[in-house]
This record gives structure tokens, C-alpha cells and sequence, in this order.
């Protein structure tokens, strides 16, 4: 069992220093660490090995399929369930043990360590440049001097560590259809949508002028059920959020007017999911890190959703997913990785339903893979999940699935049912016209 390796915490400054290091540290990048800044041995019991540059696509991949999974040999090392879970405390997220202790039929299957995050080799090589270049502006709010790859690859504070999240690579431009469900009482209701987006930080030959404080833009247009269907969104989203404010758009066909949202960013709810998922948790953090306080506890080992691509299989009916309580544990894969764990409380004056978050960030892709939630009271009341994996013929890792229990309800929301849909398109045609309220307009017509 991996409870006798315990937890790793290593020291780390937590304050907002700048974030560039010097050319020794740097030259670390592709030798005993990562080119995005990971460890590159593995841990001295063995149980996460190194890593050797990603995944490797099954022969038979093709693009457009479904991504087969190339760990389908893997047979889990154990289980852990509502009974044993105080052997493995120590190796979960609180929300996680809290999921299984409220559930006896939950549970968690643990698999061998597979290190197969990758990216492209210009994202390797951004970051590289950006070691020794990137920094922190307006209080963290915004950053200067990084383009494309991961920023602060040799992170000194917690703000840095979740802007790496919010920065690694998700490809240039994607197309893709896919279901979100709302669960309440048991009940789930599915929401599907035509959804595009167009980064701009990452995109190839992009330098930091060019990309004019915008990240990236994003759409989407409701195709069930019946009575939403038609309901679409646009969404223009500034680099630095405090400078510029991001910007949404929605188009009713009800009344086929487009209206400007007051706000679509932190605490505000989602449109369509009942009130179970804020704006900020789309991707496990998304927007402007100014209402939180980060620190940077250090990095540990922990047992983390990883390489879920039994859960991405083409063909799984969504009610096979989608349970009445949680997600299908049958389909979801954990391995032991290091992460690096980063606590935000919310700073005082602001509002927000999250005042405590403990974000655990995936060290091979800086991809969040699990936070607890906490309210003002300092009481756990949420857990989120990414369950990701490497796709191939775009590298990238990223959740092909994202879960939020609200713990004390028992209510739950998924986003990222793909299954009995087409795959990604990663070639898609777009530019930035096509995310304007006229071309949300023009859609709805």
C-alpha cells in the first residue's frame, strides 16, 4: 500500500516575489527536471517512476477516434472504499475521503504510475525562454515577458503555480461537442453544446505584443435540449482580468436578442447548471487570481485521477457515467503523483461561496487534478476533480472530464461527456471575428 511512503512537503517561499530565475536554474529545464519544470527521476520507493517524455499513441490511433487507452493492460494495484480509507488518508484529497465516507458504494481504483503528460516541442522550448523572462505584474493579476509555454516553470509562489495552470498548453484552436450534466436528487439532466475555442497566448509564432492582454476566445451554442436549444454564448477573455474585464455575450432565441452579461467571473453562476457551478470553475480555476490570498505549501505525493481514458471510450451510454450519487468509479483510473499544493483563501472584503481552496496541480502538466472547497466557516463543502489525459495528435493534458460534489447536498455537476459524440477537432476553421456579439448575432438568425 502506498500509505507507508506518507506525505512529501517541500519548503517553498510563499510570498509574491518576482518569478524569473537566473540562467543556472534555468539550465535545469530538460536535464534533472522536466522541460516543464517536473521532476524528471522518479521517487525513491519506486512507486512513481521517471519520466521519459509522455505517452506513446497506440499503433492503431488515428485521428478523429476516440483516444484508445494505452494503459488497457493495467491491472489496479487495490481499491480503497469507505472501510479502509483511513490507511490512505494521508494520500487523498479531503473531499475525496469525505465522497467516500458519505458513499459505501464509492470507490477509488488505483493503478501503476504512468508519467505520460507531453506537449509540443516549441511549448518545451517557450518555456525555456520564459524562466528567465517571465514575471508577476499588478499584484499577480497579470503576467509580462511569457508567451506559449508554461511561465514560471521553477515556481517561488502559489499565484505562480496556478497561473502555470491557467497558461498551460490546450492546443491553438478546438472544436468539440460534448454534454455537461446537472445531478440533483439523483436526477440528471444533460445539457449539450457546440463548443469552440481559439487560444491565443499559446498559439504558434505569437509574441507577447501580438497578443494584445487577450487569452483566448471562446463559443458556444446549445443543441439539447429542446427548450434551450439555440442559446449560445460568446466569451472574449483578457490575459490580465483587472485590467480589462472579460467579456460575454448571450443569445436568446426566445426573444433572438443578444445581450451583454453583467458578469460571467468569479462567484457568478454558470448559465444552465442550476446553481452548481460559478463561473471560476470551468478547467478547476479560471480568471483573475486578485480576490484570493495564494500560498504555496510545497509538494507531496498523492493518490490523483490520472490517465482516464476508460471514461473517454467511445460508445458509453452517458446514464452508464453518470450515477445518481457520483461518477461510475468503474471508470475512473488513480495513480500516485507528485503535485504541487496551493491554498487560496479569499481575501477580505470579497464575496464568495469557496472561501477556502486547496488546489492539488499535477507537476508533469501544471493541469489542476483535484481541489477542496471550503466555506466561510472553515467546513469542507466541495470536492472538484479533473480526470485528464494526453491526447495525441494534438500533445496535450489536459480533463477530458470535470466533476463538482457539493458534499453536504449530495448534488453533483459533470462537464465533458464526449462519448457518443464526434472527437475534437483540433484543425478547426476560426478567427477572432467569429467570437463577437455580431457573429453570435448572425448564428442565431
Amino acid at each position: 500500500m502506498y500509505r507507508m511512503f506518507g506525505i512529501v512537503l517541500l519548503a517553498v517561499a510563499a510570498g509574491q516575489a518576482q518569478a524569473k530565475v537566473d540562467a543556472v536554474q534555468a539550465a535545469r529545464l530538460g536535464a534533472d527536471l522536466t522541460p516543464l519544470g517536473a521532476e524528471r527521476a522518479g521517487n525513491a520507493a519506486g512507486t512513481i517512476p521517471e519520466w521519459t517524455g509522455g505517452v506513446t499513441p497506440p499503433a492503431h490511433y488515428q485521428p478523429g477516434m476516440h483516444h484508445p487507452d494505452p494503459y488497457a493492460g493495467d491491472q489496479p494495484l487495490f481499491r480503497i472504499t469507505a472501510e479502509d480509507v483511513e490507511r490512505n488518508r494521508n494520500l487523498l484529497a479531503v473531499g475525496l475521503v469525505d465522497l467516500l465516507e458519505r458513499n459505501p458504494d464509492y470507490y477509488v481504483r488505483v493503478f501503476p504510475t504512468r508519467r505520460s503528460a507531453s506537449a509540443p516541442q516549441r511549448i518545451y522550448d517557450a518555456t525555456r525562454e520564459n524562466a528567465e523572462k517571465a514575471e508577476l505584474i499588478e499584484n499577480g493579476n497579470g503576467i509580462s515577458g511569457a508567451v506559449a509555454g508554461i511561465p514560471f516553470p521553477i515556481p517561488q509562489n502559489g499565484m505562480e503555480v496556478i497561473w502555470n495552470h491557467i497558461l498551460h498548453y490546450k492546443g491553438d484552436q478546438t472544436r468539440f461537442i460534448n454534454n455537461q450534466a446537472v445531478v440533483i436528487n439523483g436526477r440528471a439532466n444533460l445539457i449539450k453544446r457546440d463548443r469552440y475555442i481559439y487560444y491565443i497566448y499559446n498559439r504558434e509564432g505569437m509574441t507577447p505584443e501580438a497578443m494584445d492582454n487577450t487569452l483566448l476566445y471562446y463559443r458556444y451554442h446549445v443543441t439539447a435540449p429542446a427548450k434551450l436549444s439555440g442559446t449560445s454564448l460568446v466569451v472574449q477573455d483578457p490575459l490580465d482580468q483587472v485590467l480589462t474585464t472579460r467579456r460575454a455575450w448571450r443569445y436568446s432565441p426566445n426573444d433572438r436578442r443578444v445581450r451583454r452579461l453583467p458578469s460571467l467571473a468569479y462567484d457568478s453562476i454558470q448559465p444552465d447548471t442550476s446553481g452548481l457551478a460559478t463561473a471560476d470553475v470551468v478547467d478547476s480555476y479560471n480568471g483573475a487570481p486578485d480576490r484570493y490570498d495564494w500560498t504555496l505549501v510545497g509538494k507531496r505525493e498523492m493518490l490523483v485521477p490520472y490517465n482516464s481514458y476508460a471514461v473517454h471510450q467511445q460508445g458509453i451510454p452517458y446514464d452508464q457515467i453518470v450515477l445518481p450519487k457520483t461518477v461510475n468509479p468503474e471508470l475512473l483510473r488513480y495513480e500516485l503523483h507528485r503535485v504541487w499544493e496551493v491554498e487560496a483563501k479569499l481575501r477580505t472584503g470579497f464575496s464568495h461561496p469557496y472561501h477556502t481552496r486547496r488546489f492539488y496541480v499535477d507537476e508533469d502538466s501544471w493541469q489542476i487534478v483535484a481541489v477542496d472547497l471550503y466555506d466561510a466557516k472553515d467546513e469542507l463543502v466541495g470536492l472538484q476533480e479533473s480526470h485528464p489525459i494526453n491526447y495525441y495528435d494534438v500533445p496535450m493534458f489536459q480533463a477530458t472530464l470535470e466533476t463538482l460534489y457539493h458534499l453536504k447536498t449530495g448534488n453533483y455537476f459533470v462537464d465533458g461527456l464526449d462519448n457518443n459524440e464526434p472527437m475534437y477537432d483540433f484543425d478547426y476553421p476560426m478567427s477572432p471575428q467569429d467570437f463577437t456579439p455580431q457573429a453570435l448575432r448572425r448564428a442565431g438568425n
